[in-house]
């Protein structure tokens, strides 16, 4: 089952407001998001409008809201054992972030996206986006590689489920690494890459496919011809119209980004037709944000210009200036590196500290699994929206045997090994969990019980399949699978929860009878 899948009666509507961002339309989107929260309760249907929302603020610029659109962002996910979700809200929030110069905060959210998405085990579409947007937020922080990487692997998800190649195509990810070798002194590198991102806006023209360009890619690709001519490596109006790079800029879509652009592209059109003097006044009334080509771009084009009047002193200063904006940045992400090392090291000792004398800790910290508190957190959610799920309970048969035989170390390495093992088998969208020593406890959100008996069968032989032998020689390890369905009323879950451990047992009875036969 996809994400959108999951919204129910809402899925028309932000499938529709999907569209509009596509086509860089992010303030009418908006709007449509704002519709929904508004008139819906449902989970899935708020954690997405709150998602598409906060990349349409991001879009659009407004700064000022993107704290609290980062907070009710994760406050609706929280629950909500989705990995896509997950990860598309961190590589948003790591956009956010980085806006607001907490480049610490940028990387952890970076790298908390790239390992939800990359833990999805049946990827589509919205999974393609969610890398789209993390390649996205590699590179406005400077991580160009990553960036790379991540966008072709949105476009080979893309392509897969049907997405054209040109809505991948990303020029603004490989325009962004072509000024950041300008801006550090290599500029051949940067023209080599300007006129590969030239090649592929040509290659569309020719096949008749350029008009599925999104909005802000066209932006990309105007600037990216803007920027080779003034360069110097262009000369004249191209050919067709298509390749106008004021027209492309022009028709950029709503996103402050996009307008950057736009005004910054202006400036490098007046330098390539020999018009310095204008570009200089341009620049001048220019304010554009320092993350969208990098800090050290409107000095870059000011040397440009100075160099075009034949001031070359004034254009040895401001490419000086240029170098050590850029410098700062390699700097800044050295030290948040760094720091961000010895952050992680502090955290997690105060969390270890935490979990053990809290008894608020929601994380077995042996399996790493949620722990019953969290459990009865997740189902009480459920329960209280009236969700139809199926709960079950996987218990290890003889495990006193593995910890007499084996001692208590080994016994914890069988349990960690089985909680691998059950996650491994779940299905998209299921909650596991430790209930306590041997005892493991799913939840089926949708499910009945023909497709909990399915699931019962595939960690029952995903189990058995394993080799325990090497592990805990001569010591079977074996489950007993009970399955029971959670009823809406406040005693829900303990009811559900003493028939499946009943199930459990009777599973378990009739395992070890068929095992002395």
């Amino acid at each position: 089952m996809s994400w959108l899948d999951r919204v129910g009666d809402r899925a028309e509507e932000l499938k529709r407001a999907r569209s509009l961002m596509e086509s860089s339309r992010s303030a009418e989107a908006c709007l449509i998001f704002e519709g929904v929260l508004g008139s819906t309760d449902d989970p899935y249907s708020r954690a997405e409008a709150l998602l598409q929302r906060l990349s349409a603020i991001l879009n659009l610029g407004r700064t000022a809201e993107y704290t609290r659109a980062v907070e009710q962002a994760f406050d609706a996910a929280r629950d909500l054992p989705e990995p896509y979700l997950h990860g598309h809200l961190h590589a948003l929030a790591a956009l956010a972030a980085q806006n607001q110069g907490a480049l610490d905060r940028c990387v952890t959210h970076l790298v908390r996206g790239a390992r939800a998405l990359g833990s999805i085990g049946d990827p589509d579409r919205e999974t393609a986006w969610g890398w789209h947007d993390l390649a996205m937020a590699y590179s406005y922080l400077g991580f160009h590689g990553y960036a790379l990487n991540a966008i072709e692997r949105a476009r080979r998800l893309g392509l897969a489920v049907g997405i054209p190649e040109e809505t991948f195509a990303a020029p603004g990810i490989r325009l962004r690494n072509a000024v950041a070798l300008d801006h550090h002194g290599d500029s051949d590198g940067c023209l080599r890459v300007l006129r590969d991102v030239g090649g592929d806006l040509e290659r569309f023209v020719a096949a008749g496919t350029a008009d599925r360009l999104r909005p802000s890619s066209r932006a990309a690709y105007g600037y990216a011809l803007a920027r080779q001519a003034a360069l110097g490596a262009a000369t004249g109006r191209p050919a067709a119209p298509e390749l106008d790079p004021a027209r492309l800029l022009g028709n950029g879509g709503d996103s402050a980004r996009t307008r950057d652009m736009r005004q910054l592209g202006a400036a490098c059109l007046a330098i390539a037709a020999g018009r310095p003097a204008e570009a200089l006044a341009r620049l001048e009334t220019v304010h554009v944000s320092a993350e969208t080509l990098g800090a050290a771009e409107h000095a870059r084009l000011s040397s440009l210009a100075h160099a075009g009047l034949g001031d070359h002193a004034a254009a040895h200063r401001a490419d000086r200036y240029a170098f050590r904006l850029a410098t700062q940045r390699n700097d800044r992400l050295r030290d948040v590196y760094v720091d961000g090392i010895a952050a992680r090291i502090e955290h997690e000792e105060l969390r270890r500290e935490a979990a053990h004398d809290a008894g608020e800790a929601l994380t077995d910290p042996l399996t790493g699994l949620p722990n019953r508190r969290r459990l009865e957190r997740y189902v009480a959610a459920m329960t209280s929206r009236g969700d139809r799920a199926v709960l079950g309970v996987v218990d290890l048969a003889g495990f006193r045997a593995v910890n007499a035989t084996h001692g208590r170390h080994c016994g914890d390495l069988v349990l960690q090994r089985l909680a691998g093992v059950v996650n491994r088998v779940m299905r998209r969208g299921d909650f596991v969990a430790r209930y306590g020593g041997d005892e493991f406890v799913v939840v089926l959100p949708g499910a009945g019980m023909a497709e909990a008996g399915e699931v019962g069968r595939r960690i029952s032989a995903a189990v058995a399949a394993e080799d325990w032998e090497s592990m805990v020689p001569g010591t079977p390890v074996r489950v007993g699978v009970g399955f029971a369905e959670i009823s809406a009323s406040a005693a829900g879950l303990r009811d559900a929860l003493d028939r499946a451990f009943a199930g459990a047992d009777r599973a378990k009875a009739r395992a070890a009878s068929a095992a002395v036969r």
